[in-house]
């Protein structure tokens, strides 16, 4: 049977950036494909196929033509007859095949939008006429849209995270480029760094709304997993709809996707060192396209009486080592939300309010390098807010879709240090001090509170089937004022009580064009900065001086994905970022942060480049894995420095970082076994060459890990007690190099205070029931080999644990 084909060339396209000239060079040594409509990214559909061939028939000497609008397209098997059709406007497409031995055949694909549509063409050898056979799509979920996304975004799924016991924060330092510092146990303050950036660098949000106005607290390691559904990672280049003034990218934490079914779910947690975790969340529409209700609450409970490794004076007062259990390092923390809202009105897709409440106490153990014991010291948070959030119906036939945000919040954050003793490592009161207060040489009971506003308005319009516009709005306005309880009826004047005012701005400005069949997706974007502050600084004597700064900035940048065969999707992006100084980097916490009033903002070039092999299905079993490298040009940038008692936010005025992500997978035919691995390493370095910190010029930033790599492996099997169960075998390691607490030139190499290398593992074993009424039970083991484990300088991490999950979901 004689089959003609047309063949065509893909019309040509210019484009502004290197990036984008590279990826088009990738591209254009591919096969041109015939001109069919071209599709959206975000609309674009694929099919994956495989060819089965009927006894006898040869499977390599197969021709496989896609019928595109009557014109024929020859496509590619693999040698084990599977394919793949990526960038397909939605529409109806015919699949032709023809083996040696076996009988024509045809299948009718329809591809609608945002739908990926599974093909098995098993041919038969009879006799007969070609026949045509109707295949269904599945839509893309939302986190797979994400990843097929030009953006420079890693979408971290949850679903086995919800079984385990592991928190928020281990699970993100599972993932390449990420790293997370912590103080202590559950409720000890940590850092999240992207690529060497952290603290404020790097914003975090809950579905698209600031993570202090959501009600899950400020630290983002404790929020409870399974009140999550996703997380999603950008990395250096934020889209503009976040309305976010980040440099080294965002974190936004996945709820819900908003088209869930009524239901709940609950977990409860419980394990070593007094440790209790529990959550309730839940859901109910009241009819199609109506009022919804959703609620959630959580509760932590720990005491945190791990064994440390410290020095304690014998009878003859000289220090030696010892062992003990923290006595004051206890935490409790409880929040809770309430929603409603009704979708699918004339007057919107979706309008909800929101208000919540969440209360935290922690007790605070030690000084920063774990050398001073305190037996009396903590400190308090409250935050209590609503939110406000609006979708329009859809406008302008559908070509406009607008989303407003508007939200206030109060967050209370307390301290109190009035101990009037010394406490030893034992928790003993060993004398009267001649002046209360641990952490310093005066006594403090103090009560900050900050107000937050915050607004967005986005819009995204349409222009044609293959260009879309967006814009974005976003200011915030901060103030905070605070109170010594102390200075109370004495006449003096209290510093606290400072006037303290931020309002900050972002608006953004965003382009998709997508071609080639909607294989090139390329956003252009620019963002507009705003910074005005408004605040006197208290000096000696009772003077205040006023330090107001107003400043503007302008940034821009842009994101390119390529589609490529073989499961391959090639990204590159680019941002000019500007992000300017928060709340507590101008104004300090409260606690450990000393104010700053002078910082300026910071301002960095991001790249990144990457090459990604999605799920390659293979006779061996499926293939994932990932490769690519970033760049940070920095320049003003503000770090967290401090001494054995206290912190100050500084300007290091230039930065750079280099560095090589990667990371591989493999799941065996039957998916009884996976293996996962990654690896970052990250050369951050101070760049500058006068100034405060010009002599340590070329240093690595101190207090960072710059190598690191995580090794995952995964044991199922169903079927095991009754039928649908599930039982599961997890173990994790985990692997950081040492770095150094300090400027690595400042003194000589062997007594520099350094943070060792260390190498954790933990093992999780699970049971699961996935028919609702949905249950799962975890038993699972942390730091199995009771490793002494550092994240900062001396501030030791808990040895092993074990703990246990239950879970529930109907």
């Amino acid at each position: 049977m004689e089959v003609k084909t047309r063949r065509s060339v893909s019309p040509t396209s210019s484009f502004t950036g290197g990036l984008l000239l590279l990826l088009a060079g990738v591209a254009s040594a591919q096969p041109a494909p015939a001109p069919t409509e071209p599709a959206p990214a975000a609309v674009a559909g694929t099919i994956d196929g495989r060819v089965t061939p009927c006894p006898g028939g040869v499977l390599a000497q197969t021709e496989l033509l896609l019928d595109a609008n009557g014109q024929m397209r020859p496509l590619k098997l693999d040698s084990s007859g599977r394919f793949r059709v990526e960038g397909l406007a939605p529409g109806t497409y015919e699949v032709h095949t023809y083996v040696p031995g076996c009988e024509p055949a045809g299948y009718r694909v329809q591809v609608a939008a945002g739908q990926s549509t599974t093909l098995h063409a098993e041919l038969v050898s009879t006799e007969g006429m070609e026949t045509t056979i109707d295949v269904e799509g599945r839509k893309l979920t939302r986190a797979e849209e994400r990843k097929a996304s030009a953006e420079a975004v890693r979408v971290v799924e949850l679903e086995q995270a919800h079984q385990q016991t592991a928190d928020l924060g281990e699970v993100l330092s599972r993932n390449a480029g990420v790293s997370v510092q912590r103080t202590g146990g559950l409720g000890s303050s940590s850092r999240l760094s992207l690529n060497g950036f952290s603290g404020e660098q790097v914003r975090f949000f809950v579905d698209g709304v600031p993570l202090e106005l959501a009600g899950f607290g400020v630290e983002l390691a404790n929020v409870p997993v399974n009140l999550l559904k996703r997380v999603e990672v950008y990395r250096g280049v934020v889209p503009v709809r976040f309305g976010a003034d980040a440099l080294g990218g965002a974190v936004n934490l996945v709820s819900s996707d908003g088209d869930e079914p009524s239901g709940a779910s609950a977990s409860l947690q419980a394990g070593s060192f007094g440790t209790w975790r529990g959550s309730l969340a839940g859901r109910h529409q009241f009819g199609e396209g109506g009022f919804f209700l959703k609620g959630h609450a959580f509760g932590d409970l720990a005491r945190n009486d791990y064994r440390v490794d410290v020095e304690v004076p014998n009878a003859q007062g000289r220090l030696e080592p010892a062992s003990v259990s923290r006595f004051h390092d206890g935490y409790r923390a409880l929040g809770g939300g309430l929603e409603v809202g009704v979708a699918n009105r004339p007057f919107a897709e979706r309008l909800s309010l929101r208000a919540y409440g969440t209360r935290a106490r922690k007790e605070l153990q030690h000084n920063v390098v774990m050398t001073v014991p305190y037996g009396e010291a903590r400190s308090t948070e409250a935050a209590y807010g609503a939110l406000l959030s609006w979708t329009s119906a859809e406008l302008l036939s559908g070509k406009l879709r607008l989303e407003g945000t508007a939200g206030h919040g109060v967050r209370d954050t307390g301290f109190r240090d009035t101990s009037a003793f010394v406490y030893d490592w034992h928790g003993n009161r060993v004398r009267e001090r001649l002046q209360p207060g641990e952490l310093s040489t005066a006594p403090t009971d103090r009560l900050i509170r900050q107000h937050s506003t915050f607004a967005r308005l986005h819009a995204a319009h349409a222009l044609t089937d293959s260009q879309s516009l967006r814009l974005s709005l976003a200011p915030t306005f901060v103030t905070r004022q605070g109170e010594e309880r102390l200075l109370r009826g004495t006449g003096q004047r209290d510093p606290l009580r400072a006037q303290r005012e931020l309002l900050t701005g972002v608006a953004g400005l965003e382009h998709e064009l997508r071609t080639w069949e909607g294989r090139l997706e390329n956003v252009t974007f620019v963002k507009g900065y705003l910074l005005r502050s408004r605040s006197e600084e208290v000096l000696a004597g009772d003077v205040t001086r006023r330090r107001d700064q107003t400043s503007g900035h302008v940034g821009a940048g842009l994101n390119a994905r390529l589609l490529l065969p073989h499961g391959l999707l090639a990204k590159a992006s680019y941002e000019y970022a500007t992000r300017l100084p928060g709340p507590d980097e101008f104004f300090g916490d409260g606690v450990l942060i000393l104010d700053n009033l002078g910082l300026e903002p910071e301002t960095s070039h991001n790249a990144n480049v990457e090459l990604e092999l999605r799920d390659l299905s293979t006779p061996a079993g499926t293939f994932r894995g990932s490769v690519g490298g970033f760049a940070r040009l920095a320049d003003q940038l503000i770090v967290l420095l401090g001494n054995d008692s206290v912190y100050t936010f500084a300007n290091v005025y230039a930065a750079r970082s280099l560095g090589v992500e990667a990371a591989a997978g493999w799941t065996v035919p039957g998916g009884w076994l996976s293996l996962d691995a990654n690896t970052t390493w990250q050369d951050f370095r101070n760049a500058s060459s006068e100034g405060t910190y010009g002599a340590y010029s070329g240093d690595r930033i101190p207090n960072r890990p710059w190598l690191f790599a995580n090794v995952t492996a995964s044991l199922r099997r169903g079927s095991l007690l009754r039928a649908g169960d599930e039982a599961s075998l997890s173990v994790t390691s985990r692997y950081v190099h040492g770095f150094f607490r300090g400027w690595e030139s400042q003194g000589l190499r062997e007594d520099k205070q350094k943070v060792p290398s260390q190498l954790t593992h933990s093992l999780a074993v699970t049971y699961a029931l996935p028919v609702r009424p949905a249950f799962s039970g975890t038993l699972e083991a942390q730091n199995l080999t009771d490793a002494k484990t550092y994240d900062f300088f001396g501030a030791q991490r808990p040895g092993r644990s074990f703990f246990f999950k239950l879970t529930m979901e109907l």
